[in-house]
């Protein structure tokens, strides 16, 4: 086996702190083409998917990458900007708001998870400029091994081929970060005072409920970020619920399910919701169009009055203040 190793090192190189900022990707463009590729290797990753490799293959080549591509692109071209995609444009905003705000030492690269820009990339970006410590650090606030051990299972693989390996901080979760909660909070604040809502939604991806049996933390790291939110926000108990979106196949996924709570809660004589969706970093497919259109449409059809949706952090000064403070604190062991 053949090892990536530097074959011009000196001594006299300046030593700096690699900080690799993952999140899960986007397509390329919403062309079916690119976002059947997207799709093609988001869907193989084990991790995502934990049924028996050879029958999955059957499943995933001879009937979802046939037909979903083509419904997939219409979403994607449906939030995508002049930009490109917002998961990516936020990402990379926020990418260089911590760059400008982080020490001259600290040089940070954005991997996706999917697509690119890799992870291998990033992580040879970050080699190149003579990184020997690197933090990892997943833009997925509750840890799930369908997010941040995929994650983690891609850098391993790479780096496991360099000669060097360098010393290592992997953040698995900030779920319950005091001031990840704050920042969350601060966000919701204005608005539930502007709009006075019957009731908060705390809507996040949802994962096979299998999974959870099997022992993943994701549904009680979830839990907890409501329940810490709510607690800094003074919210009563009942003036808050959390939910479970983006359900793929026929297999029962954690519950409530974001979409049945919609054409539920205007029954209940909830009117006027206010949805977050904190285990979100930045807005995407999944906010815009599934949040903010989708299931406020069931919402409104159901007989609701008023829908609210609060964006992401994204790239705002409460996130980049979050950040750059939670990555410089992590890193301290190294000073």
């Amino acid at each position: 086996m053949s090892f990536l190793g530097e074959k011009n090192f000196s001594h006299e190189d300046q030593e700096n702190i690699g900080i690799l900022i993952c999140n899960l990707g986007t397509p390329d463009s919403y062309s079916v083409k690119d976002v059947r590729a997207f799709l093609r290797e988001f869907l193989s990753d084990s991790r995502v998917i934990e049924i028996p490799k050879i029958v999955w293959w059957f499943i995933l080549n001879l009937f979802i990458l046939t037909f979903r591509p083509f419904s997939s692109s219409k979403l994607y071209k449906s939030v995508w900007t002049d930009e490109g995609s917002p998961l990516m444009v936020y990402s990379k905003k926020l990418i260089d708001r911590l760059d400008e705000k982080l020490p001259e030492k600290y040089e940070i690269a954005l991997g996706m998870r999917y697509g690119n820009p890799s992870i291998k990339t990033a992580l040879k970006k970050l080699k190149d400029s003579n990184c020997r410590k690197i933090l990892v650090l997943p833009l997925f606030p509750q840890y799930s091994a369908t997010t941040s051990g995929s994650i983690f299972d891609k850098v391993s693989e790479e780096i496991r081929n360099w000669r060097w390996v360098p010393s290592l901080i992997f953040i698995n979760s900030y779920h319950d970060d005091e001031n990840f909660i704050s920042a969350i909070s601060n966000s919701l604040r204005p608005k539930l005072e502007s709009e006075k809502p019957d009731k908060v939604v705390f809507s996040y991806h949802g994962i096979p409920k299998n999974y959870f049996d099997q022992g993943d933390p994701y549904h009680c790291l979830c839990q907890k970020t409501t329940r810490l939110v709510c607690e800094n926000l003074n919210l009563e108990e009942k003036k808050s619920i959390t939910t479970f979106q983006s359900r793929l196949g026929n297999a029962e996924w954690l519950k409530p399910y974001t979409s049945e709570v919609m054409k539920s809660l205007p029954k209940e004589g909830c009117k006027n919701i206010m949805v977050i969706a904190p285990g979100f970093s930045v807005d995407c497919l999944e906010t815009i169009e599934e949040i903010d259109e989708e299931n406020k449409e069931y919402f409104l059809n159901s007989g609701g009055a008023k829908f609210t949706y609060v964006e992401c952090l994204n790239d705002t000064d409460l996130h980049v203040d979050f950040l750059k403070e939670f990555i410089e604190k992590k890193v301290s062991v190294w000073k």
